[in-house]
C-alpha cells in the first residue's frame, strides 16, 4: 500500500460538550471540522451526531441532514456509526442506513465497554450486513477483540462479500473490556484476519493513540484519529481540534512514505463508486 487512509472520528457518543467545548456537536461545527480535517489529510469521516442539548442521538432527520451537509461541503467519504450510544436500541441502529451514507460501521460482536455493554449479537450483525448490501452501503467492520475477528470470518464465509467487493476492517484498541492498545495485540489481530480482507486500519483509545498509530503504519495499515478516541494531544495538553490530530497523522504517514489518500482514492480502496467530475 503506497498511501494511507486517514479516518477522522470527530465526536463520538461518550464525551460531554460541557467538559470539552471544542468537541464538534452542532451541524455547523461538524461541517467546519470536517472541512478542516479534509484539508489536513483526512479521507473519511466517521460520524456520530448530537441533539440540540449536545446529547447523542440517532434521529433519522438529523442524520439525513448531516449526510447531505457533509456531501455538499466536503469530498470526504461519509460513514455513519451504527453503534450510536451503548444505550441505543438495535432497531434504531439499523435505521441509520435509511440516511443513505456511503459507508457504515458494523461491529463484529458484543463487548464490555467500560462499565457498560456494547451489544452486537449475531442476528443483528447479519441483518445489518444484509441491509447494508441491499442499500449499497459499504460496511467497515469494527473489531474490538480477537473473538470479533473470528466472527468476521464467519460472517464473510456464510454471507459472502459486501457490496463493492472490498472488505475493510478497523481495529479499535484500548477500550476497557476489549483488546489492549499495544503493538503485540495489533499484530495478533492482523495475523488472524480472514483472507477476504483487503485493507485494515487501527486506532488506540487515549494514551494508546500514538503507539497504535506507529504500529499500524509500520505494518502497512491505515489510521483512525479523532476526539471520539483521544482528547489529549501530548502530556499536559488537551486536543484543540480534530484537524490537529489529522495533521499529525498525515505528517507521520508522509515520513513513512505513505502519504494520505485523497477521498476519491479512499473510495477506490473501499470499493465505492467515484463521483463523476462536475
Amino acid at each position: 500500500m503506497t498511501g494511507t487512509l486517514i479516518t477522522v472520528a470527530p465526536t463520538g457518543a461518550e464525551v460531554a460538550k460541557d467538559d470539552h467545548p471544542q468537541l464538534p456537536t452542532t451541524l455547523d461545527e461538524l461541517v467546519a471540522e470536517a472541512k478542516a480535517c479534509q484539508a489536513a489529510g483526512a479521507g473519511l469521516v466517521h460520524v456520530h451526531i448530537r441533539d440540540a442539548e449536545h446529547r447523542p442521538t440517532l434521529d433519522l432527520g438529523r442524520l439525513r441532514e448531516t449526510v447531505a451537509a457533509l456531501r455538499a461541503e466536503t469530498d470526504l467519504v461519509v460513514q455513519l456509526s451504527t453503534g450510536g450510544s451503548v444505550h441505543d436500541p438495535l432497531d434504531t441502529r439499523l435505521a441509520v442506513l435509511d440516511a443513505a451514507p456511503e459507508s457504515c460501521s458494523l461491529t463484529c460482536g458484543t463487548v464490555n465497554f467500560g462499565d457498560d455493554v456494547f451489544l452486537n449479537p449475531w442476528p443483528f450483525m447479519v441483518e445489518l450486513y444484509e441491509r447494508a448490501r441491499d442499500a449499497q452501503v459499504v460496511p467497515e467492520f469494527e473489531l474490538f477483540d480477537l473473538g470479533q475477528v473470528a466472527a468476521l470470518r464467519r460472517l464473510l464465509d456464510t454471507r459472502g462479500l459486501p457490496w463493492g467487493g472490498k472488505v475493510h476492517v478497523d481495529f479499535v484498541t484500548g477500550v476497557p473490556g476489549g483488546m489492549p492498545g499495544t503493538a503485540q495485540a495489533l499484530v495478533a489481530g492482523v495475523q488472524a484476519l480472514p483472507e477476504q480482507v483487503t485493507s485494515w486500519s487501527a486506532t488506540g483509545i487515549g494514551r494508546t493513540h500514538l503507539p497504535v498509530m506507529a504500529a499500524a503504519l509500520s505494518m502497512g495499515g491505515h489510521l483512525r484519529v479523532g476526539m471520539e478516541d483521544n482528547l489529549v494531544y501530548a502530556r499536559g495538553r488537551v486536543v484543540a481540534s480534530n484537524a490537529e490530530l489529522v495533521a499529525r497523522a498525515a505528517r507521520l504517514a508522509e515520513e513513512m512514505q505513505r502519504p494520505p489518500l485523497t477521498p476519491d482514492e479512499v473510495r477506490g480502496l473501499l470499493g465505492l463508486p467515484v463521483p463523476a467530475a462536475a
